[in-house]
């Protein structure tokens, strides 16, 4: 398992929110240069990156700043994305890969066309899910809405996804620990999927239950930002 550093942007600043709160909102202080210098010289292979503001207006906001940090290590980047002429750009900035949820969600099609397109290995489809009587139910519109379908229904369009990003919405910033049964669960049901683990990693214990549930990533933001563990300590143990 690889451990992903997150780094979560408004306004061309590093912040971070509790679950999905644009209201909820904590500011921190290196740019975002600096922290992704920080993630590379600590040993990080790449980092998940969130323009926050191209999420909320549903459009690319900061793709600008985050083509300027594309070369200072692998970036996989979110937000905004609704299709080949948000994500080309980036690609030829040399962003490692894109993320997109809602345009799989409201335009199948649409994202079908792209992940033809570009390849399965440049395109993380990210499904935000609540537990509704222990099934992941996917959300949308920031995780306002429930769209009224099963992570497996959706999934079962894009048989050919490699990266699969899930989030489990009720574990977001909130340092409680991450759902490791979901993702023991779509480790042994997709094994085809490489599945990236988000939402409520605390300490580094955390990370030694995701590897072992056979998670391929793991993405890990408060507990870096607020000193739960250090980035280098986070990828010695994702490694294992």
């Amino acid at each position: 398992m690889i451990l992903l550093p997150a780094l979560d942007l408004m306004d061309r600043k590093p912040v971070r929110l509790r679950q999905g709160d644009f209201d909820a909102r904590t500011n921190y202080d290196p740019s975002p240069a600096e922290a992704l210098a920080a993630f590379r010289d600590a040993g990080a292979q790449m980092a998940h990156v969130v323009d926050l503001d191209g999420t909320r207006a549903k459009s690319p906001v900061q793709h600008d700043l985050l083509m300027e940090l594309a070369p200072i290590l692998p970036l996989q980047v979110a937000g905004g994305i609704r299709g080949t002429a948000h994500a080309k750009p980036l690609f030829d900035a040399g962003v490692a890969r894109v993320v997109v949820g809602s345009l799989a969600l409201n335009e199948p099609q649409a994202f079908a066309d792209m992940l033809d397109h570009f390849g399965p290995e440049r395109i993380t489809l990210a499904l935000d899910v609540n537990l509704r009587g222990g099934v992941p139910m996917v959300a949308k519109h920031g995780w306002a809405e429930d769209s009224g379908r099963a992570l497996d229904e959706v999934l079962g369009q894009f048989p050919t996804i490699r990266h699969l990003l899930v989030t489990d919405i009720a574990r977001d910033g909130m340092m409680q620990g991450p759902n490791v049964d979901l993702y023991r669960t779509l480790a042994d049901t997709y094994p085809d999927k490489a599945v990236q683990a988000s939402g409520g990693v605390a300490c580094l214990d955390d990370l030694d239950a995701l590897r072992a549930a056979g998670a391929s990533a793991a993405i890990t933001g408060k507990a870096i930002w607020e000193g739960a563990f250090t980035v280098a300590e986070g990828i010695a143990r994702a490694r294992g």
